[in-house]
């Protein structure tokens, strides 16, 4: 951990150490050995916002079990669709279900209060961290997903709502079509057929001669 802040000091990072070097912050991320936040707000209102309208408090669950209501997929949110009020803030608690490392991200927000339009949270494994955004005012259909390699594409996808948003994303488990379906094709040669017809003939042959042996 001290290496790494020496490297962020070097690379021009206003790093400020806490609890004996256990976390660290700089800029609008803050680190320790559990995850990550990214850009979190809690009282900067966008600029199209008098003021906050109200809390909003959501536990989102990621894994692997959360995926099993999904045929194909592999990781998921247990949620895959928020919607709330224009200049609501947003308090999120982002538990990992799993041993690997899952994030939460949002995307599409103001530059100006969110570097990078991005809010980002991540958890290195099992555990929980809490954060705070808060949205604008405009009508619109934020992304949230995982963007670790391959975890969106396997189900880690969802959408956020301001105000009924403004159409579904494509590809949102369980919400909208994806842009390109998985296929699973069989290749039917004449081995597949003769395993197939064979499996067939047996299960009607074996239940007639346990039905027989019990008469």
């Amino acid at each position: 951990m001290r290496l790494l802040l020496t490297l962020l000091v070097l690379l021009g990072f206003h790093v400020h150490p806490a609890q004996g070097d256990e976390a660290m912050m700089h800029h609008s991320m803050m680190m320790d050995e559990k995850g990550m936040i990214m850009n979190a707000n809690s009282d900067n209102l966008p600029k199209d916002c008098p003021k906050i309208s109200g809390d909003v408090n959501i536990t989102i669950h990621a894994g692997q079990k959360q995926a099993l209501k999904f045929p194909g997929k592999m990781f998921a949110f247990d949620n895959q669709e928020w919607n709330v009020a224009p200049c609501s803030r947003i308090n999120i608690t982002f538990i990992n279900d799993d041993q690997i490392r899952h994030q939460l991200m949002i995307h599409g927000l103001p530059g100006y209060l969110y570097p990078q339009g991005m809010f980002h949270l991540e958890l290195y494994g099992q555990g929980e961290l809490k954060a705070s955004l808060i949205v604008p005012s405009q009508k619109k259909t934020y992304l949230v997903h995982c963007e670790l390699a391959q975890h969106m594409e396997k189900g880690m996808k969802a959408q956020l709502k301001v105000d009924g948003g403004d159409g579904d994303l494509p590809s949102i488990p369980g919400i909208s079509k994806p842009v390109k379906a998985d296929s699973y094709p069989v290749d039917w040669q004449q081995t597949s057929w003769a395993i197939l017809i064979l499996c067939v003939l047996l299960g009607c042959v074996i239940p007639f001669f346990i039905i027989r042996n019990r008469s």
